[in-house]
C-alpha cells in the first residue's frame, strides 16, 4: 500500500485545514465497514474510501447554504452529481502529484464518482459502508445541526434514503439498528 498513506494524509490536512475535522471519524469508519464488507479491499477502493468525501473539505460555505435551501435539501441530485464528480477529480488530481499510475487514478476517480448510488459491485460495497459509517457516526449529529433549520421531514427523507441504498443484506444489517435508532431521534 505505497498511496493509501499518502491519501489518508492528505484528506487529514485537507479537513484539519478546512476546519471540518468532525467529518474526519466518518471517514475512518467507512474505511473500517469497508474492510468488514469486503476484507480483501485493495488498495484503490480503500482510497476511494477514506477520500470520498474529500469535496467537503473544499466547499464553498455560500454553495453549501444553497443546496441547503433548495427543495430536495440534501438529496438534491445537482448536489450530488456536483459532490461526487469534484470528489473524483480532487482525489484523482492528488494522486496524479504523488505518481500513482494511471490505472489506479482512474479506478479511484470511478469509484468515488458514484459512491452515493453506486453501480459496479465495488461502487456498491463503498456506498454501503459509507451508509454504515453515516448510521454510525453522523445520523446523530445530522439531527443536531440540521433539525431547526431544515426539519424533520427534510432529515426523515435523507436518513431514508442513505439506509434505502443500501445494497447488501450483512450492511443492511449492521446499518438497521443505527438506522432505527436515527428515526426514532426524530421523534422527540
Amino acid at each position: 500500500m505505497k498511496y493509501y498513506p499518502r491519501a489518508e494524509k492528505f484528506v487529514i490536512d485537507s479537513f484539519t485545514k478546512a476546519g471540518r475535522i468532525g467529518g474526519l471519524p466518518h471517514l475512518e469508519r467507512t474505511v473500517h465497514w469497508l474492510r468488514v464488507l469486503k476484507p480483501d479491499a485493495d488498495e484503490a477502493i480503500l482510497i476511494a474510501a477514506i477520500a470520498h468525501d474529500i469535496e467537503r473539505a473544499f466547499r464553498n460555505p455560500e454553495y453549501e447554504e444553497r443546496f441547503k435551501s433548495s427543495k430536495e435539501g440534501f438529496l438534491d441530485s445537482g448536489h450530488m452529481k456536483y459532490h461526487q464528480g469534484e470528489g473524483a477529480r480532487i482525489i484523482a488530481d492528488f494522486l496524479k502529484t504523488q505518481g500513482a499510475d494511471s490505472a489506479l487514478v482512474e479506478r479511484v476517480k470511478v469509484l468515488v464518482s458514484k459512491h452515493e448510488e453506486g453501480g459496479s459491485d465495488d461502487q456498491n460495497v463503498l456506498k454501503d459502508a459509507d451508509s454504515i459509517s453515516y448510521f454510525e457516526v453522523n445520523a446523530g449529529k445530522f439531527v443536531k445541526l440540521h433539525l431547526q433549520k431544515v426539519g424533520r421531514e427534510k432529515i426523515r427523507k435523507k436518513f431514508d434514503w442513505m439506509f434505502s441504498r443500501i445494497t447488501s443484506e450483512k450492511a443492511r444489517g449492521i446499518a438497521g439498528p443505527w438506522y432505527e435508532a436515527a428515526v426514532k431521534s426524530l421523534e422527540k
